[in-house]
């Protein structure tokens, strides 16, 4: 008997479906799997007949053969132990075929029957909606980032096989999951910025950095604040939207890691001797690097000259695009990538260069050395550049409490959201940092007091023509977060501050 059963496998951070076509006919003892798939789907054979087996099933002695439809298309992973149990079961009608139209099962089997968890549920789950399954039945211990698609389609959760050989055949009932309530997208973060001493005007810069959407290079003697600071960025942005949080859980899922927390923005801050693939993804199997992780939130890179160099140049594309193209003989596959980067750096070798406590002792071919491992397409896409001092000790002493991050959101949201609405109608612009010449010119009009110190400041700084644009940008900024619409003699200084440790114009 035939009998068909639906599936899903994953390719980057979307599902595709997969029909599994079992035949049950007579013939020599036989089990062989078709349609493209790879070791650990051949593999589900054994673990399908055992699991079958030991929950005290027959397994039919004939001729079995299953096909993973469209052949063409890579099948991967251990899913597709479940749709095949499922689909031997029905071809000698333990499960009456009706039972199993419209459903898509995914899941790994134990060999006693339990139903283990896979990767990939949150773009299964959304993937079976769009392909017309009213229900999609998933292993129980992916319940909580499959619940994220509960509104748009029926999801049942199952332990063991012969649980959902009891649903499907009416002897038991399986209450479907639920949309999670709000409680689940409040965000709490463990560190705020009210642990901060001291370092206003870099607290500024990252408030600066957060409403705009600027990328940030911070520069500073050891233990000056640097990691503190970045690792707090997070805790002012404004909070993930239902979107933005399914994407960004569907990365998580269709990767090898979990996030540390569901509903807040992701902070990744990879180690330096991290290679090309784990930074922005790749591998035989196209998995997503650290800039997909930190999709709608924050990349961290510290100590950024002790990065690889080629490694730091891949960084280019992601920053340019908001995507990762990764492409392989059989696919190609993009993995989104819009983040927040924030980087940090010591001015020299040692550290201590222009330190007043500390004497340093690099030569000045060394610090060029060091600082010439950022190349200048790099720092092109680097908005802000903060000089992060040593704190002195009545700084670190004083008890008075500074803002916190939930003040700090709140002005952050409101300039968003004018942002929002001036960008509303342009495609791949979503913050000022993203605007192109022809909207600076068209949003960045200057009078004559501004055009004056803009001016000067680029003469008498020697200011490149990126810079010129980047202290637009951040100018118009900080005219969001003043609620003006013209910039201002003031925010054209401030944001000429912001760029005055740019490391090369």
């Amino acid at each position: 008997m035939l009998a068909k059963v639906l599936t899903c496998t994953v390719l980057g951070v979307d599902g595709y479906p997969v029909d599994v076509e079992v035949d049950v006919a007579k013939g020599l003892p036989m089990f062989s799997i078709v349609g493209l798939p790879d070791n650990a789907v051949r593999e589900s054979r054994d673990r399908v007949k055992a699991a079958i087996k030991n929950c005290g099933y027959k397994f039919p002695n004939r001729r079995i053969t299953v096909n993973l439809a469209p052949a063409d298309l890579k099948k991967e992973g251990t899913g597709f132990d479940l749709p095949v149990a499922i689909g031997i079961l029905t071809a000698i009608e333990v499960i009456p075929y009706e039972k199993i139209e419209n459903i898509l099962f995914v899941g790994e089997l134990a060999l006693d029957g339990m139903v283990r968890p896979v990767k990939g549920i949150l773009p299964i789950a959304v993937a079976g909606k769009k392909n017309g399954c009213t229900t999609v039945v998933i292993p129980d211990k992916n319940k909580v980032e499959a619940a994220f698609a509960a509104e748009d389609v029926k999801i049942i959760t199952v332990r063991s096989l012969p649980e959902l050989v009891e649903f499907l055949t009416g002897n038991i009932n399986i209450d479907s999951l639920c949309v999670p309530d709000n409680q689940v997208f409040t965000e709490i973060y463990p560190e705020d910025f009210s642990e901060i001493k001291g370092q206003l005007l870099a607290k500024r810069g990252l408030e600066i950095a957060a409403a705009g959407g600027h990328n940030v290079l911070m520069k500073g003697p050891p233990g000056s604040g640097k990691t503190m600071l970045a690792r707090r960025l997070p805790s002012i942005l404004p909070s993930l939207s239902f979107d933005e949080l399914i994407e960004s859980v569907k990365i998580f899922s269709v990767s090898d890691k979990s996030p540390s927390n569901i509903g807040i923005r992701p902070f990744r801050a990879p180690h330096h001797t991290v290679s090309d693939a784990g930074l922005v993804g790749g591998g035989t199997v196209p998995k997503p690097g650290e800039v997909s992780l930190a999709h709608h939130g924050v990349l961290f890179l510290d100590e950024l000259p002790e990065f690889k160099k080629n490694v730091l140049e891949i960084l280019r594309q992601p920053l340019e695009d908001g995507e990762v193209t990764i492409s392989r003989a059989q696919s190609s596959v993009t993995f989104p990538a819009r983040f927040l980067f924030v980087a940090s750096m010591n001015p020299c070798p040692c550290g201590f260069l222009g330190d007043l406590k500390n004497e340093c002792h690099c030569l000045p071919n060394q610090i060029d050395r060091y600082r010439n491992k950022i190349s200048g397409p790099l720092l092109d896409r680097i908005d802000i550049h903060l000089d992060v001092p040593a704190l002195s000790y009545c700084e670190m002493n004083n008890s008075a409490s500074s803002e916190s991050s939930g003040k700090i959101r709140k002005r952050v949201e409101k300039c968003r959201q004018l942002q929002h609405k001036r960008f509303k109608n342009i495609p791949s612009v979503y913050n000022n940092s993203q605007m192109s010449t022809s909207l600076i010119e068209k949003y960045c009009q200057l009078n004559s007091e501004s055009t004056t110190l803009l001016e000067t400041s680029v003469n008498k700084l020697g200011l490149s023509a990126r810079a010129y644009y980047r202290i637009l940008k951040i100018a118009r900024t900080i005219a969001d977060l003043d609620n003006e619409d013209h910039l201002q003699k003031k925010h054209i200084a401030e944001a000429v501050q912001l760029r005055r440790g740019e490391l090369s114009s």
